[in-house]
């Protein structure tokens, strides 16, 4: 198990920048892939960014290719989200998770992690 916790959130507008970032607790951070997802107010939860283990394949949702950018430093054992070019569709609460599902490659699917952070809200004004 480990223990996720996501900071980072809050009000910007529409063009801005935020950066997420989930500090993971426990020595084994680097056994573990990582994905960012979010949830808009009365829709479902969504991928949006998924890395492996060792940081070297990611994974990005159509709707945030070229805006969207997650990395991670498993030495400070925390997966950051930055975000870019912001819209106001992008408001939500973005959930950090972690998975040992895969070794090499990148986890999409939600069910594959059973990890969970308390979330963070993202709101993007128009």
């Amino acid at each position: 198990q480990v223990q996720l916790v996501e900071s980072g959130g809050g009000l910007v507008q529409a063009g801005g920048s935020l950066r997420l970032s989930c500090a993971a607790s426990g020595r084994t951070f680097s056994s573990y892939g990582m994905g960012w997802f979010r949830q808009p107010p009365g829709k479902e939860r969504e991928i949006v960014a998924g890395v492996n283990r060792s940081g070297g394949a990611t994974y990005y949702a159509d709707s945030v290719k070229g805006r969207f950018t997650i990395s991670r430093d498993n030495s400070k054992t925390t997966v950051y989200l930055q975000m870019d070019s912001l819209k106001p569709e992008d408001t939500a609460v973005y959930y950090c998770a972690a998975t040992k599902t895969s070794i090499f490659g990148v986890v999409t699917q939600e069910s594959g992690y059973d990890n969970w952070g308390q979330g963070t809200q993202v709101t993007v004004s128009s």
